[in-house]
């Protein structure tokens, strides 16, 4: 029996998916392109694209459009740790690749939370498996970073560097849309979901000395708390209201 034109579709996308041209979680052309790569209507296009997902191949997200199906990564909040040893934890290979290492005058909530008029800022872009997985800024202190090199942070996360006891940190996350800049660095499209992590990590005696910022694709990672003990509320613990 002759295959209609969008089984012949899906065949093709699914040789391309198996030979890994298409890495997991990576966004798929849009609908338009693939109807002028393969001279076909959207809506043909759009029915390959369902029988891909009935096989688990690729999925979709308002905001996205489609993308190669992907576990997301799950970052357990109940203890302080880096992305890398998260991503080890779930069997990833992990990278980071300093996009921006210089000295500047803190940003006002910075200044007021590390107490200091100058920081080091790093900006960094993590992969896993070889795709971006989050965009990160960590500012801090001049007097802990001055000894520091782009290769150390490139190397090594912060908490091994700056030679200061932890103690915790308190992490807020919420919901964005993905700046032009941000978008084009995670190779996602402009204003679709992230999530954004602010994290203000404190030394054992109770003193900030660490603000970094985390910026996820909404559709790569999972936030996980583990709640041992029920309680009388059905709310999310630490829900908050945003001024």
């Amino acid at each position: 029996m002759r295959r209609t034109r969008y089984q012949e579709i899906a065949d093709e996308l699914r040789t391309r998916l198996a030979s890994g041209e298409l890495g997991a979680g990576r966004l798929l052309p849009s609908e338009s392109e693939l109807s002028n790569d393969y001279s076909a209507s959207r809506v043909t296009v759009r029915r390959a694209l369902e029988v891909l997902r009935e096989e688990g191949l690729v999925d979709s997200r308002q905001g996205f459009g489609w993308f190669v199906a992907a576990d997301p990564v799950r970052q357990a909040l109940g203890r302080l740790g880096t992305i890398e040893s998260q991503l080890a934890s779930e069997g990833v290979h992990s990278e980071r690749r300093v996009l921006d290492f210089r000295f500047v005058a803190a940003p006002a909530r910075v200044r007021k939370l590390l107490d200091c008029e100058t920081v080091l800022r790093v900006r960094r872009l993590n992969l896993a498996d070889g795709e971006p997985f989050a965009l990160v800024t960590v500012w801090c202190p001049e007097a802990y970073g001055a000894e520091l090199s782009r290769a150390d942070v490139e190397r090594s996360p912060f908490y091994e560097l700056i030679g200061v006891e932890l103690g915790g940190a308190v992490q807020s996350i919420g919901a964005a849309a993905a700046t032009v800049h941000d978008a084009e660095l995670l190779g996602i499209p402009p204003a679709s979901p992230v999530l954004r992590c602010e994290r203000i990590t404190s030394s054992i005696e109770g003193r900030p000395v660490l603000v970094s910022e985390h910026v996820f694709p909404a559709h790569l990672t999972e936030f996980v708390v583990d709640l041992p003990h029920a309680d009388t509320s059905i709310a999310p613990s630490g829900l908050r209201l945003v001024d």
